[in-house]
């Protein structure tokens, strides 16, 4: 583990308990300084409660947590600086724009000349200039979360957290401010920790991904990694839309094994030490299935009946349904899905290169462990 000094944010195995539940269990991780990471996992995966406790908002019953090098875990929350961006934007309702982004500098006693020229350079760098005399409640959503952002960052912290900062907003809207917050954290260059359950907002913001489940960690890694090339099957099934096969290993080579699945016997790449008879998972990604209706266009493959399709927006979904009821999915670009003659209940033959296939590092005995 690298020493605290490197890392803007360390944590060491860090615990927290509610009661007799564990929210949060032996976390380990470390932050870049300038780096934008994303914690992401399902609700009551541990996050929110991570993420509070870097920000001094809960104690940690166990472990470390290190800001620029030194332990905060008995440090007040204002003397951290790392201010939290929440979702419900939590704005005072009878301030203008100016007085609420104004706020957090006449808490510490910064000059009036200052805080006004801090005021009008953060909210030109947000995107809000012309704004300051407006009453919050006559702003939109999106406005609402520009103000949220401009008061954090106005006091020119070290890290800005962000706590599904976007959950509250529209699609559009949302897109917009993952626009805006890359462009904030490039032009700035300061550390975000943003929470998410979103996998799609992860993607977009991050340049690396915190998978947490039942209060630890799972993976970290690039979005990259973490789409195409998971660790274990929580990741797999959690991210992206991905087929997951298991079964015994039947014949080892250099470079592949040779995978017995309900669904048909597989090549896959080898990855790690493999033992003949092993149960093991493989994965293939939904967009890397090809789908044909008179013949399989790669080696391996199966056969199934369409069993439903979803279209969502420039992406459609096809569900297959193969031996023994398992569910394939199958992603294509709707002008492809539209130029395609794949009508319900059509049987039609599934493939993908073997290169395509991934096995998972944990086999299937330690993955359920």
């Amino acid at each position: 583990m690298r020493k605290a000094g490197e890392m803007m944010i360390l944590l060491e195995d860090v615990s927290k308990r509610f009661g007799g539940t564990s929210a949060v269990n032996g976390v380990s991780f470390g932050i870049h300084r300038g780096e934008f990471v994303v914690i992401m996992g399902p609700s009551g995966c541990g996050k929110t409660t991570t993420l509070r406790m870097i920000a001094g908002l809960e104690t940690p019953d166990a472990g470390k947590i290190y800001i620029n090098g030194k332990c905060v875990n008995d440090t007040k929350p204002w003397a951290r600086d790392v201010p939290l961006v929440w979702q419900n934007f939590v704005l005072f309702p009878h301030l203008t724009v100016f007085q609420n982004v104004e706020y957090g500098l006449r808490m510490r006693s910064v000059p009036k000349s200052e805080r006004a020229q801090r005021v009008a350079r953060i909210l030109t760098t947000v995107g809000l200039q012309g704004f300051e005399h407006r009453s919050v409640l006559r702003l939109s959503g999106g406005q609402k979360q520009r103000v949220g952002l401009a008061r954090a960052l106005v006091l020119d912290p070290q890290v800005l957290l962000l706590d599904e900062a976007l959950g509250a907003l529209d699609a559009k809207i949302a897109r917009s401010m993952q626009q805006e917050l890359r462009r904030l954290h490039a032009m700035l260059g300061i550390t975000f920790v943003y929470v998410t359950h979103n996998q799609s907002e992860a993607m977009a913001l991050a340049d690396r991904i915190v998978v947490m489940n039942e209060g630890k960690i799972r993976q970290i890694g690039t979005p990259g990694e973490i789409f195409r090339t998971p660790n274990n099957r929580f990741v797999a099934e959690f991210v992206g839309a991905n087929n997951l096969l298991s079964g015994h290993v039947t014949a080892i080579n250099t470079d592949s094994v040779k995978i017995r699945t309900s669904q048909g016997e597989f090549v896959v790449p080898a990855s790690g030490t493999r033992e003949l008879n092993e149960l093991v998972t493989f994965v293939v990604g939904a967009d890397l299935v090809a789908l044909a209706i008179n013949a399989p266009r790669h080696e391996s493959h199966v056969e199934g009946r369409i069993a439903a399709v979803e279209v969502s927006g420039a992406i459609v979904t096809i569900y297959v349904t193969g031996s023994e009821g398992y569910e394939f999915q199958v992603q294509m670009p709707a002008s492809a899905y539209e130029r395609g003659k794949h009508e319900a209940d059509s049987t039609v033959f599934l493939s993908w290169n073997k290169e395509d296939a991934f096995l998972l590092p944990e086999s299937e005995l330690e993955g359920r462990s």
